[in-house]
């Protein structure tokens, strides 16, 4: 049995103020504040919303942008990608499929061989250490 949709008055109660602000009105957390951006754990990242697993540790690297990215999601079953028109600039945002949450956005320029950065906020997400 699918579960209902949650209103924004249970997402309050659920999420920070920090992470209401991102994953449910898309906002942007300050780079280099996040309490992931320096995690050198090894683990699984998963979507702070609904538990959703999102990136391996293994995925991870560091950008320099002050937000964590990752290479490529761990299950791809649990991202969306979508066109973010926002702000002037066309650009590709990174959601939880599950819950529908604002993760972050994704750049065709990482330094592995996927080419691809995930930028993330860090409380968009959770971590469960391996």
């Amino acid at each position: 049995m699918k579960s209902m949709p949650k209103s924004g008055q249970e997402w309050k109660k659920k999420l920070s103020f920090e992470q209401y602000h991102v994953l449910r009105e898309k906002g942007t957390e300050m780079a280099f504040t996040g309490k992931y951006h320096n995690n050198k754990e090894k683990g699984m990242y998963y979507c702070a919303g609904c538990g959703a697993e999102l990136f391996y540790s293994d995925a991870k690297f560091d950008s320099g942008t002050g937000w964590p990215s990752f290479d490529k999601p761990e299950n791809t079953e649990n991202v969306e990608l979508r066109k973010d028109f926002s702000h002037g600039v066309v650009r590709t945002e990174v959601l939880c499929k599950k819950c529908h949450g604002h993760l972050g956005h994704v750049f065709d320029d990482g330094p592995t061989e996927t080419g691809k950065r995930f930028c993330i906020n860090s409380c968009s997400l959770g971590f469960k250490k391996k």
